[in-house]
């Protein structure tokens, strides 16, 4: 039975942030949860674990567990309760086209909440990287990633779908450039929560802004002093954090993993202030009170701001649509053919035996050459004859003594 790409999926198009964010996996756990799906079900041979702010996916190669079996573990390591009631918040496939056009997909951004998404790529990288690491990228799944990162350059070469941005980290700060006055919004005081992938583009993405007072915490605040260090911000003490002291912040942008309701209470304020949730579990609090001057985005909200370029990447879609059912005939073409070269050393395995009881009984003959010689005509005219390989045992027979007979003529 050969193997087949398979994957199971919880995302923004199916489930809420609240149902989502019960799935989510920290950085630390990943590992164990690989472990765990590997050791559960001995014959996967590659794992890709995908977790975002608006997914959690798992992709995996295996000739007999099913996608819904890896949906019902996750479920029960996730939640301990009755994997029946979360299931149809599930998408699961176990058919090797479907589940390599949906990896291109969403590695493209047409899955992502914000058409087009920049940043599920470098997710996507990270994601595969870490399968490497532990030695799961597997010969389906390599040959997929191979083939994600071929269409992404296909699609930013050949195509407008890149133009603009779309990133929740830009978006979050346009949001305080357009809430606050041209003239004071550079000085105004920012902290950035965190210290993962997103506060790293918050950083990056500041160099188009300019915003002059930033500061950064963080859990270990060695990562947050190296970030501020690293882009001219100042480091703000954690406990200030837990403590939910704010007083001093015009804008806060938290996007901590794994750390839901960090924000519970904000001291109320006269001055207009910004809370932008971007952490996964939420990390404020839902109806947290600051007073009327408070605004409020989460990422549902921020993503649905974010629409500016979709009129243009829509009229790409139908181009980036064409790569990418090129790239998965292409890809299903390798996969056909890798499949037939397995079935062929199968059945020349058992087509030399057959040979060779052949030549021993109709021509008193074992010599092993002649046996090998008479092999390969047989499995060339099975090649040539059915592209899936299949014969019953007495049509072989039968091209065994059809082809034996055309050698010897040749030989004499």
């Amino acid at each position: 039975m050969p193997k087949i790409l398979r994957y199971v999926s919880i995302s923004h198009k199916s489930a809420s942030v609240g149902l989502r964010e019960q799935f989510h996996i920290s950085e630390s756990k990943k590992g164990l949860i690989m472990d765990h799906l590997c050791e559960r079900f001995p014959d996967i041979s590659g794992l890709l674990l995908l977790v975002t702010c608006n997914r959690t996916e798992v992709y995996f190669e295996s000739k007999t567990t099913t996608s819904a079996l890896v949906q019902e573990e996750l479920i029960s390591l996730k939640c301990k309760q009755d994997p029946a009631q979360f299931k149809n918040w599930f998408t699961c496939n176990d058919h090797t086209k479907a589940s390599v056009k949906h990896l291109l997909k969403v590695s493209s951004g047409l899955e992502s909440k914000v058409l087009g998404d920049a940043e599920i790529i470098h997710q996507i990288k990270k994601a595969y990287l870490f399968s490497m690491e532990r030695q799961l990228q597997g010969s389906l799944l390599e040959r997929a990633m191979q083939t994600v990162f071929r269409s992404h350059k296909r699609i930013s070469n050949e195509t407008n779908y890149r133009d603009g941005t779309t990133s929740v980290a830009y978006k979050s700060l346009k949001v305080i450039d357009d809430i606050f006055p041209k003239e004071s919004s550079r000085t105004k005081r920012i902290l950035f929560i965190g210290a993962g992938d997103i506060v790293v583009q918050l950083f990056k993405y500041n160099s188009k802004f300019g915003f002059s007072n930033i500061h950064i915490s963080n859990r270990t605040e060695e990562k947050a002093r190296n970030l501020a260090s690293l882009y001219q911000g100042s480091v703000y003490p954690w406990q200030k954090v837990l403590d939910n002291d704010f007083r001093d912040f015009d804008v806060v942008i938290s996007a901590v993993s794994n750390y839901p309701q960090l924000i519970k209470n904000i001291h109320p304020s006269s001055s207009r202030r910004i809370l932008i949730d971007l952490g996964m579990p939420c990390n404020i609090s839902k109806g947290i009170e600051g007073g009327g001057k408070l605004i409020c985005y989460d990422l549902d909200t921020i993503a649905q701001d974010l629409q500016e370029n979709r009129n243009r990447r829509m009229a790409a879609i139908v181009e980036v649509e064409e790569i990418l059912d090129n790239e998965v005939n292409a890809f299903m073409q390798w996969f056909q053919m890798a499949s037939l070269r397995n079935k062929v050393v199968q059945q020349k395995e058992m087509v030399f035996k057959k040979v060779q009881a052949y030549l021993a009984k109709e021509l008193q003959s074992e010599e092993p050459e002649t046996a090998e010689m008479l092999t390969n005509q047989v499995i060339k005219k099975m090649f040539s004859e059915s592209e899936s390989f299949n014969f019953p045992s007495k049509e072989i027979d039968a091209l065994i003594a059809d082809q034996a007979s055309i050698l010897l003529k040749t030989s004499f």
